[in-house]
């Protein structure tokens, strides 16, 4: 059976909110101070094993409360954490979090995140995975021990899923052994220098990716859904329309319930709509971990909006002309996830 193994960070965030974003130089007041267990590579991690995949995480905590922490809220959510393991002389990796109108601003610490090399991340995968397994991975660990653990999952037989955050200029090799890439519209923009705001855009950018040797891209567009390549068609998968409390999680659930299905046999498209479903529910609680769905809410939330989110024309057609003058030589695609 595939399951799906996450190389990737562990991060104790320290949230809080405020009316607005300060300014430089400015001090504001702020309310709602908690701590939640999260890193993308956990928070990836916890999401997929919720969804219903079988799930390992490989990563490092620091000797303090906070290592501990992270550990055993994996754990609870049913994450192996065989490969989690402790370094001494580093701290636990911290994220300070402010978040403003359904928005938020990230500092990352990482601490023990970049203890493990190349050598020894390459090892433990050796050690672990299996041909057909899904390898997940981020950029918040150290990048030489994950291009390494890339390039070695790709000779195993893996299917290789990097989320390119924080954005980092990506080497060829690394491009040529992902099967999947996930971006947002900054990362999209900081890789390529094209900034995904509409149909027209989007086509440029996956275009781009493809050139680099991805077999498949999924540039994640906030309120405006997902968007990927299928059969050289632009398909976009809409957002459901749902109260955002905090969006701090949504990028992480939608990368963990992808990786689920794709572990599970689900096409690319469908994945994307079980991902866009956890997204929805993970941006109505505030929190990382806390605010991943298990697969039975998933289910409920589907089975009352169905699969397929719907959007109002005013929005769709935003979308598919708003740059339609300056592009139009440019060919014609599919208009939605729904083609």
């Amino acid at each position: 059976m595939a399951r799906v193994i996450v190389f990737g960070s562990l991060n104790m965030d320290l949230s809080m909110v405020c009316g607005r974003m300060p300014r430089a130089g400015e001090t504001v007041l702020g309310s709602g101070f908690f701590t939640n267990p999260g890193g993308k590579g956990a928070n990836q991690a916890v999401a997929a094993a919720r969804s219903g995949a079988t799930t390992l995480m490989i990563g490092r905590v620091g000797d303090d409360a906070f290592g501990q922490r992270l550990t055993d809220g994996l754990l609870l959510s049913g994450v192996d954490c065989v490969e989690v393991q402790t370094e001494s002389g580093y701290a636990t990796g911290t994220a300070m979090i402010v978040r403003s109108e359904g928005q938020n601003r990230i500092i990352v610490d990482p601490g023990a995140n970049h203890a493990l090399d190349a050598a020894a991340a390459r090892q433990i995968l050796q050690k672990l995975a299996q041909p057909g397994d899904v390898l997940l991975t981020q950029l918040e660990c150290d990048l030489d021990a994950t291009f390494a653990v890339i390039d070695l999952a790709h000779q195993m037989g893996l299917y290789t899923i990097l989320n390119a955050a924080p954005a980092h200029e990506l080497p060829d090799s690394v491009y040529g052994a992902l099967d999947l890439l996930c971006v947002n519209e900054t990362e999209c923009d900081s890789l390529c220098g094209v900034y995904p705001a509409d149909r027209w855009r989007a086509r440029e950018a996956l275009d781009c990716f493809t050139q680099h040797g991805v077999r498949n891209t999924v540039i994640t567009l906030g309120k405006k859904g997902s968007v990927t390549l299928a059969d050289r068609r632009v398909v976009r998968v809409p957002a459901y329309k749902v109260p955002a409390v905090d969006s701090t999680g949504a990028g992480d659930a939608y990368l963990g319930v992808l990786a689920g299905r794709l572990c599970d046999g689900s096409s690319l498209i469908e994945g994307m709509r079980y991902a866009t479903a956890a997204s929805a529910l993970a941006v109505q609680k505030a929190g990382a971990q806390q605010s991943m769905p298990t697969q039975a809410q998933m289910q409920e939330f589907i089975d009352v909006h169905g699969l397929d989110a719907q959007e109002d024309a005013a929005q769709k057609e935003a979308w598919e002309q708003k740059n339609l003058l300056d592009d139009s030589a440019q060919g014609d695609d599919d208009q939605g996830a729904q083609s």
